[in-house]
């Protein structure tokens, strides 16, 4: 999901952790006109704007000692949001029987796009209700994923 660029996670990961932040998922976004790099945190009680500037520091410090990326791209550090994006496995399997959107990489039944509550989690694939009905979607097919947020 999100083609998550592992050599950034395993940089940020352990400095993020060090001051008490989980990283939970990167987007880099590259275009000819600059890139944007995007890194969701969070922490126990949540994350305010205090936060993401603290760890923005700390990474931006990190990117110029290392410089990972080519050409030019802003640094964004995020709270996840009510909208929040699940990147991984483990983080689908904690909202198990919520309601959640999925993008396909490709199409599957003849959609990439699915809205419905979660109802379960494997290592291969994860099975959405839907209105429309119940899908077994392949977790390798999954482009985006993201909680859709209940009022």
């Amino acid at each position: 999901m999100y083609r998550q660029n592992q050599a950034l996670l395993d940089l940020f990961e352990p400095e993020a952790a060090a001051i008490g932040y989980e990283i939970l998922g990167i987007e880099l976004n590259q275009s000819t006109h600059g890139s944007l790099l995007r890194v969701y945190i969070d922490k126990e009680g949540g994350i305010n704007v205090d936060d993401c500037a603290l760890v923005s520091h700390q990474l931006a410090g990190l990117l110029d000692v290392e410089d990972p990326i080519q050409g030019n791209y802003d640094l964004e550090v995020s709270s996840p949001g009510l909208d929040r994006p699940l990147f991984t496995l483990a983080q689908l399997k904690k909202v198990v029987g919520q309601t959640i959107k999925i993008r396909l990489y490709e199409k599957l039944n003849g959609r990439k796009r699915f809205v419905g509550t979660l109802n379960s989690v494997n290592d291969e694939d994860i099975v959405i209700n839907c209105e429309d009905g119940e899908y077994e979607l392949p977790f390798r097919l999954i482009d985006r994923a993201s909680l859709v947020p209940q009022f």
